[in-house]
């Protein structure tokens, strides 16, 4: 009984501190969150469909000159609600915009 006294209160102390002790995520940088950039953002989910440098595959098309194509907010909107082709929310709010801003750069 005293076996299984031990086993419990271990096991309930490991719930406890798992369901607390996520810790602030941003610790161990002064606080500051680790954010990606856009570049990065991309870099992740992008490549894999609009190519390496961003030059098209098949029947995704270019990126790297999307700024002399659409505008800013039609790139969001297209982040944001997807197109035949293109799910939507692969990205959402920050995310999102600093994507649009900076891809409606590339021209």
């Amino acid at each position: 009984m005293k076996k299984i006294l031990t086993v419990l209160m271990g096991v309930t102390m490991a719930i406890i501190l798992s369901a607390c002790g996520g810790g602030d995520k941003n610790a161990g940088n002064g606080g500051e969150a680790t954010a990606m950039d856009a570049e990065q953002l991309v870099n992740r989910s992008c490549i894999s469909c609009h190519g390496e440098n961003l030059e098209g595959r098949g029947n995704y098309p270019a990126l790297n000159d999307v700024g002399s194509r659409l505008t800013e907010a039609e790139i969001l909107d297209v982040i944001e609600n997807g197109r035949p082709g293109m799910p939507k929310g692969i990205y959402k709010g920050e995310d999102a915009e600093k994507i649009a801003e900076w891809l409606a750069e590339k021209k």
